[in-house]
Order: C-alpha cells, then structure tokens, then sequence
C-alpha cells in the first residue's frame, strides 16, 4: 500500500543548492524533506573544480556573475571556513595571448570590485615556479578552494538537526495537479521499490542539469542548454595556488590544487542529454595541451583519473557557444505557467549556491506567508561529524604516531584507516543511508589515490563484510560497481602508467577474482 506524507517544502535534488536550501529554510523554522534520486552530489556539484571564485574569470563575459562570485566567497570564507583552502590564485598570459584582454583585465576587475594585484612575471614564477618561462604577464587574486562533498553533507547534516528529512536514492515518478497546484508528488524508494506520496505546500526543483526534465512532469517546458565539462586529476599537487589563463574562458585554462593532487580542465561541450556521460580522448588531449602552454609540466604529468559534470545552463537560444551562457542562476516561479506551488532553481555555480538558496527560500517562504529571514548570512556553518572528511596525504610514518597501532590501513594512497571507515559507517547507519562503497567514496578520500581502488576496494569490502554490511554475493557486486566508476575515468587515460595500472587492475579483479567488467551492471543503488 502506498504511503502518504505531509511536509511543508519539498525539495528537489541534493546537491549543494538543494542541500543550502534545506539549511535556509531549516534556520527560518521552515519544515522540509529533500529527496535525492542517487545519493549526495551525484551530478554537477560532484563533477567540479572545486574552485571558490574571485570572480575575475567572469570580468570580460558576465559582469553580474563576477560581482556574485565577489561576494559570496567573501562571505563563504566567514561562513564555511572548514570547507575552504584560501590558496589565493593567479591570471597569468603566455606569448600570443590577447595583448588588448590582457591590459583590459584590472580595469574590467575594477569595475565589478574583483581586488587584483599586478606581478611581475619573473615575481610570478618565484611564486608557482611550474610557469612557462614565456609568462608575459600576470596578476594575484583571490580564488580558494572549497571541499563541495564536505560543504554539501554539512549543510544537510545541519538542516537534519534544525528538523530538515532526506530520503536518498528516492526518485521523483510524477505529479498529481490539480486547481493549480501541485497536490502531491509520486516517490520511489529504488532499494525497495516501495512507493510514497508526499503532499507538500510548496515544491522546489533544484535539480541542476535534471530541472528541465523535472519541470517536464508537471507539462512546463524550461529550455536547457547541456554543457559538459572534463577535468583531469594528476597523480601529485603541481602548485600552491589556483592558476588560470589570462584570456577569455576556454578549454584547459584553471589548474586548481586540491589535498595532494591538482585538478585541470575544463572544457565544454553541447551533449543532448546529461545521463551516461564520460570523458573523451579528444577532450583529455585538448585540456593537456591547453594547460601544457601555461605550466609546460602538465605535458609530462602523470594522470590518475578524468571525470565530468554537466553545466546547468538556461538559454534561449540553441544556437549560440555554450561559453555565451551566462553562468548566473535562473530563478523560476511557476505560478505564470498555472502551477502556483513549483518553484525551479537551476543554473549558477558551486561558489554562489548559497546565493541560490537564500533568493529560492525567500520566494517560497514569501509564498508561505513566513516572514523570518535568511539566517545563513549570519551563521556559520557548524562542523559535523556527517561531513568530516579522511585527511589526504599524511605520510605513512607520521600517520602512525597519530593512531593506534592495530588500526588496520584500508587505503594505502591516500591513508585512510579502519577507523575513519567505521566512523563513516556509523555516520551512515544514523543517517539511514546504505553502507557501500560508493557511499563511502562520497565521503572519504577511498579509491582517489594512484591505483584508483585496485587494492583499497578489496580491502574495504572485506570489512563491510566483517562488520555485517553484505550478505551473499553483495560484496562482489559492490567491488565490480566501484571499478566500473572508476573505470569511466580511466579509459581516456590509457597511456605509460595508467595503462599499466589498468592491465594490474583487470588481472587482479578479473583474472583472480573473476569479476568481469562485462558483468550486467547492478540493478538500481547498492544494498
């Protein structure tokens, strides 16, 4: 029999904008339920650079988008310090570079109150000595790096304790409208294949690249523009600092350090469709060359990985370069188009998605007739056990005076202990959500490190198994499903090293173990 459900708000989507709104409407004494059809930050707000912007990128191509930047990583580094490492960054120009865009460039930062520095080019390279010695030019600003699974599980762990609920791996199947309105959303739980319906006063679509497809379910049309972007991950941190190309916004122009590896990108390409995406040789080529022009290093790098997002972009025109976009938010109320009740918030970035949420709760609580205003302006993200992230790096030795000695390493490449999985899986079970490898890689650095989960897997569903959370033969699916992720983004990269590591990783999962990558992939999420 299917089960019914009240809420207030009902939130579409969890990633850093759903889980941002969940925390504003929380703090205002909104109640809500934030359904997520996989598990946190699945899409774009998993698949980016995780750069907080200065904003000085956007100075040339959209104005109002640099000026939120601006801000919002003001504020963010008061509100959600933890998240955020402060590298600071630099714009820097090779020979050939646009000369009007370069001298432009302070004076565009001035006019949207971006603070930027002008260096000496031989002052550049003493800073980030991986630059070309052909550097012609270069400025400081103020970009940092912001942790965006660490940022969205503390967000949603904080909303949880002001009252906020989330039903993970729980997908919206449709809408009953009536007078309106929507009367009641259709839920299905995947695990179970249970069914919910939950009645709410408000609904908000905050499902990035999905919003169209979302909006779809009730008869709106929004006209989405699908933009996919690549990055590549190297095996060690190349520099201190975010360096970006000093042009207009290209393919493999950011390089942004992040723990002990840094991540370069990005491109962009239309895609039909933000399902199934992987990146392509073409585009893993493309972004080395582009980066190799401003630190020549990248050319002979060793990468580990290769991943993508999908930029949610709104457009009216299909014809246009996706880069043209703007990459500021749409805000959409619903009621125009007869559904009184729907709110869509899509678009944006990562460093404005608290932006995103105050202008989406204001809305829905003027709605609701709630007066009690933003609160995440004022008050500081608190530190969380649900968002504590393993530490990167630690070297052996010095990790081992920190910890007990029969605290048993799961992850050799990036040091993650037994403990800290325990820790997790604790976190997971008081959460409800699944303990499984991919949840776990969600939340840890597990699986990250130079041998992508060739041993770490092993080792670790091992313990899921001792401590009960497999029975069966759900041990193997579940290494099987995690080597296939990481497979995705390993394939563009199958040269020297990488494919080294790749025939290792077949031999041992497939030839030892007989898990065929051809296996028919599992049904719905882990168990």
């Amino acid at each position: 029999m299917q089960a019914i459900d009240k809420t207030t708000v009902l939130i579409i989507g969890g990633g850093a904008t759903g889980t941002g709104l969940a925390r504003d409407l929380s703090l205002r004494g909104v109640p809500c339920v934030l359904v997520e059809k996989h598990d946190l930050n699945a899409g774009a707000s998993g698949g980016n650079h995780g750069l907080l912007h200065s904003g000085a990128r956007y100075v040339a191509s959209d104005s109002e988008a640099a000026r939120e930047c601006r801000e919002e990583g003001r504020l963010l580094r008061r509100m959600a310090g933890h998240c955020i490492e402060d590298t600071g960054g630099l714009f820097v120009a090779v020979q050939g570079d646009d000369e009007r865009y370069i001298a432009d460039f302070p004076a565009m930062c001035g006019q949207c109150g971006i603070p930027v520095e002008a260096l000496d080019p031989r002052e550049a390279r003493g800073m980030e000595p991986g630059l070309a010695p052909g550097t012609v030019a270069a400025y400081a600003v103020a970009d940092a790096v912001i942790d965006p699974f660490r940022l969205s599980l503390q967000n949603m762990a904080d909303a949880q304790r002001h009252g906020a609920r989330i039903l993970r791996y729980t997908q919206v199947c449709g809408f009953r409208l009536g007078n309106g309105q929507i009367r009641s959303v259709r839920l299905v739980h995947a695990p179970s294949g249970d069914s919910v319906e939950i009645e709410a006063l408000q609904v908000v679509n905050a499902t990035g690249a999905w919003a169209g497809g979302v909006a779809a379910l009730a008869g709106i049309e929004i006209p989405m523009v699908y933009s996919k972007g690549s990055l590549l991950v190297t095996q060690e941190r190349i520099a201190r600092r975010v360096i970006n190309r000093l042009r207009r916004p290209t393919d493999g122009d950011i390089l942004v350090p992040g723990g002990t590896v840094s991540i370069l990108g990005t491109t962009s390409m239309r895609i039909p469709c933000p399902d199934g995406i992987a990146p392509t040789v073409q585009e893993v080529d493309r972004i080395i060359e582009e980066g190799a022009a401003m630190l020549p290093v990248l050319a002979a790098t060793r990468y580990i990985r290769a991943y993508c997002g999908v930029r949610p972009l709104v457009s009216l025109s299909t014809a246009c370069d996706d880069r043209c976009v703007s990459r500021g938010f749409v805000l959409i109320d619903h009621a125009p188009q007869g559904i009184g009740n729907f709110t869509t918030i899509t678009g944006g970035k990562l460093t404005t998605f608290r932006l995103m949420a105050e202008k989406t709760a204001d809305l829905v609580c003027a709605k609701l007739g709630v007066s009690a205003p933003c609160r995440t302006r004022t008050e500081p993200l608190p530190v969380s056990a649900e968002g504590h992230w393993t530490e990167p790096g630690i070297a052996p030795k010095q990790w081992l005076r920190g910890h007990a000695a029969d605290d048993r390493m799961l992850c050799e490449c990036e040091m993650v202990p037994a403990s800290a999985v325990d820790q997790i899986l604790e976190t997971l079970r008081e959460a409800g959500a699944p303990s499984s490898l991919e949840a776990l890689g969600r939340r840890s650095r597990i699986g990250k490190g130079p041998c992508q989960g060739t041993f770490c897997s092993l080792r670790i569903a091992a313990h899921l198994h001792n401590r009960g959370c497999y029975s069966g033969g759900a041990g193997a699916a579940e290494i099987r499903a995690f080597a296939r992720e990481r497979w995705k983004g390993l394939q563009a990269l199958l040269w020297e090293m990488p494919l080294v590591q790749a025939e290792l990783q077949e031999a041992l999962l497939c030839g030892f173990l007989g898990l065929e990558a051809g296996a028919p992939p599992r049904k719905g999420p882990p168990p």
